[in-house]
């Protein structure tokens, strides 16, 4: 476990309880995805399951026997073994199945009383679970926390009959899946959970489960699936009143509206009807009048789940890939047909609206039938959201959180309705016919005409008659607020300079995607400057959609296309030396990558003094898939951090040093997680992880502050050792039985000759040292050389138009 990881351990555990290990009681894929989460983050697990009560084919050929302990474990071995291939992956790196020991329900249950926090994950039947209860109250010992991760069966009554010690540390924790990746931890206390252990799992939950948390109440499917499935089950039924298309449906459902990519029907694909049917069919028993009558699954859907059409599971649902085409379900012929996307005025008035607000703002008073469509999918759900408030959470903030965290939503649905007007929208709904909850016309009443306001550079919510102030957990720094707060130092078209407090700053890039021009070269000079002589260190870092997705490749392409390599080597200079200033700055540096951090974005974290990684890290250096080399200074500095990781002493091999550079930039790896990119050198042991990416520039700004109080100085300036003409030939062998084999073209060896050049460090004896500044020299050479080939060229070009490699 990394540095950071252990402090906020060590932070969280100062409390009364604290979490050393903990067990998982189910290993389907939920169960399975809780325990590798666990063990992403550190924390040794125990997964148990039922015990088979039949042998395999393969079991019985072995002459296994139902009392052999490789069949009685033989569901949590399989789950775990399943972990290795899942996508997306529920492991941040492989080897974190060590932490996962397998068992089962009758050898194993007396292995509770070791464990620290016991959390079931067996089938949805509230029996079944009262029996696991009645079992785990048997063996765990005293103050263990015990939670249900059900998605919707009564909390309360899965605690009843259970001691009064299981009861004080007993609650519901829904978990979304996949664990690894979706933000939302629904929390669900009962009457008799202590308010302790309530206050601690929260805590726990976002500092070291890395997860938004909401507590809901104990109601049929608590906050995000009542409201989400509300939400869908709303839109079948109006895309069936309106002769809608799936696919139209879809394409107004999504991104337009700050919903994820996969908007309705693909999204119900990923989820599995079946898993959709049981959640919306929970509520439909359990409540009554009108809301009931939108849980009643269409009969379209049900013969869908007869057929077997569960969707990406089963290999078609809504959707059906036939070759090449995707094609779309028809509800009334139940036959696939080509895809349909809406298209109206309104739509392409919305498209050149800016702001997800804005498009919902303009869409939804539209007068078309998309227009309609979208008002009369989203009305229902803003009233049956107020109409709940109470009943399924305390404050409309957690319904909104849990909306954004649960489901992708960017707005949720109190956000919604700020953003096209309460007023107005509450007159159109009322005209409608539809009933609005007596409280929201209170607040119009008393002059309240938002949920959520500003002001002072705090943030709000509308909470019985008054303004409530959103508190953030404090490791939550809000790049946004602080601008508001006159926090923003300097600012140009790609990047600002903003104070985050302590005497900390903060470079964010801000260009589209993040991409390196000159505006953020300028920009890191700056910052660097300023920071040696006013600030005790400088935090790289952003709140974007990702980190920095490499070199405003456009900008290079133009100006190789108008013959200007002048331009082009200019550029590559300056950001050489933009990264030399970085490296040897007199004050501590500290990178926090998210997301994609690829290119350029991983050359300006290779020599910051730290880097702060967020576990979804993605980083590569990957400009061989535009036909060039990294020339930025990524080749230098990560031959030097793979260096000095290596163990040195007899069997140090410098050669070994320079064939995994070679094959982590020539096969553009991307790391899948912080914790790999850790294994391509990306990061070494001194830097960290951190799990909640909402703590990455408090974490940082923690790690540039230790490094600044401990008498932080920059690296010395040494000459590295390099391979020369002996490693060059060496890495020219594998190219070229790549190349003799089909794996690669004519083009790629070019490339990969001039990667190997610039990794061996030219043509130079076996073991030479040269100086950085050579290395940066003939990595630039190399890149001008590729950035003039024609087919470098077309990749590039290909690249911008198809956002995809050309191998040409």
């Amino acid at each position: 476990m990394n540095e950071c990881s252990f402090n906020v351990l060590k932070e969280v555990f100062s409390l009364t309880y604290s979490i050393n290990k903990a067990a998982v009681l189910g290993s389907g894929v939920m169960g399975s995805g809780i325990a590798a989460h666990l063990a992403n983050i550190g924390i040794p697990v125990l997964l148990l399951d039922i015990v088979p009560k039949e042998l395999t084919a393969e079991e019985e050929a072995k002459g296994l026997t139902l009392e052999d302990q490789v069949v009685r474990n033989r569901f949590t071995d399989t789950a775990v073994q399943k972990l290795l291939k899942q996508k997306p992956a529920p492991l941040t790196h492989k080897d974190n199945t060590a932490l996962i020991t397998t068992g089962n329900f009758e050898d194993d249950l007396n292995k509770l009383s070791d464990v620290d926090w016991i959390i079931e994950v067996v089938v949805e039947n509230l029996e079944v679970k009262k029996q696991v209860f009645a079992q785990v109250d048997q063996f765990r010992k005293q103050g263990s926390i015990v939670s249900s991760n059900t998605s919707g069966i009564s909390v309360e009554a899965m605690a009843e009959g259970r001691s009064e010690n299981f009861q004080q540390h007993f609650m519901g924790t829904h978990f979304f899946n996949p664990p690894r990746y979706l933000k939302l931890l629904e929390i669900i206390p009962t009457a008799k959970t202590d308010p302790e252990v309530l206050q601690f799992m929260r805590k726990f939950s976002e500092d070291v489960l890395g997860k938004g948390v909401v507590i809901a109440k104990d109601t049929p499917n608590f906050i995000a699936n009542r409201i989400g499935t509300y939400g869908l089950l709303v839109t079948v039924r109006e895309m069936l009143k309106g002769g809608f298309n799936i696919g139209e449906v879809d394409s107004i459902t999504g991104t337009l509206i700050g919903r994820p990519k996969s908007a309705t029907f693909r999204t119900l694909d990923v989820v599995g009807l079946d898993t959709f049917i049981h959640v919306a069919n929970n509520v439909f028993e359990q409540v009554e009048g009108d809301e009931q009558k939108v849980f009643e699954v269409p009969a379209f859907m049900k013969k869908m789940h007869e057929n077997g059409w569960l969707g990406s599971k089963s290999g078609q649902g809504f959707y059906l890939k036939k070759g090449k085409a995707i094609l779309e379900l028809n509800p009334e012929t139940m036959e696939y047909e080509e895809q349909k996307k809406l298209n109206t005025p309104g739509l392409e008035m919305s498209k050149q609206v800016k702001g997800t607000a804005q498009k919902m703002k303009a869409l939804v008073y539209s007068a078309d039938k998309a227009g309609k469509l979208l008002w009369d999918i989203t009305a229902p759900v803003l009233a049956i959201s107020a109409e709940l408030l109470g009943d399924i959470a305390d404050d409309l903030l957690s319904i909104d959180q849990a909306m954004k965290w649960g489901f992708g939503w960017k707005m949720g649905p109190f956000e919604t309705w700020d953003a096209i007007g309460v007023e107005k929208s509450i007159q159109k709904m009322e005209a409608e016919g539809m009933t609005v909850p007596a409280w929201i016309k209170e607040m119009l009443a008393q002059g309240y005409s938002n949920f959520y306001k500003e002001e002072n550079g705090k943030e709000y919510y509308y909470s019985n008659g008054e303004y409530r102030e959103i508190i953030k957990n404090p490791k939550e720094i809000d790049l946004k607020l602080l601008k508001k707060q006159g926090k923003l130092l300097k600012k140009n078209s790609g990047a600002s300079l903003i104070d985050i407090g302590d005497g900390v700053v903060l470079l964010e890039f801000h260009s589209p995607n993040n991409a390196i021009g000159f505006d953020i070269i300028q920009m890191i000079n700056y910052a660097v400057e300023e920071t040696e002589k006013k600030y005790k260190g400088l935090v790289i870092g952003n709140q974007g959609k990702h980190f920095c997705v490499g070199a405003n490749l456009a900008m290079i392409l133009m100006a190789a296309q108008d013959d200007d390599i002048f331009e082009v080597d200019m550029v590559v200079r300056q950001f050489q030396q933009a990264m030399m200033k970085i490296k040897y700055s007199t004050k501590p540096i500290v990178a926090a990558p998210f997301g994609m951090t690829l290119g350029g974005g991983a050359e300006v974290c290779l020599p910051t003094a730290h880097i702060q990684a967020s576990m979804e890290t993605y980083m590569g250096l990957v400009e061989v898939g535009v036909g060039v080399i990294p020339g930025g200074g990524g080749n230098k500095e990560l031959y030097i951090k793979t260096l000095k990781e290596m163990p040195k002493g007899i069997e140090f091999d410098l050669q070994k040093v320079a064939n995994k550079v070679f094959e982590t930039v020539a096969m553009a790896k991307v790391s899948t997680s912080a914790e790999e990119a850790a294994v391509n050198q990306f990061l070494n042991k001194a830097d960290g992880i951190s799990i909640n990416g909402d703590h990455l520039l408090y974490d940082a700004k923690q790690v540039a502050l230790a490094m600044y109080e401990q008498g932080y100085k920059p690296p010395i300036r040494e000459k590295v050792p390099v391979t020369g003409e002996t490693g060059y030939a060496t890495l020219l062998l594998g190219a070229e039985a790549m190349r003799l084999s089909g794996y690669i073209s004519d083009h790629d060896m070019k490339i990969a000759k001039k990667l190997a050049y610039v990794i061996a460090g030219g043509k130079v004896p076996y073991g030479t040292e040269v100086d950085e500044q050579y290395l940066l020299d003939i990595e630039r050479e190399a890149f001008l050389s590729l950035v003039a080939e024609p087919k470098s060229q077309q990749r590039m070009q290909h690249m911008l138009v198809k956002g995809k490699p050309l191998r040409n």
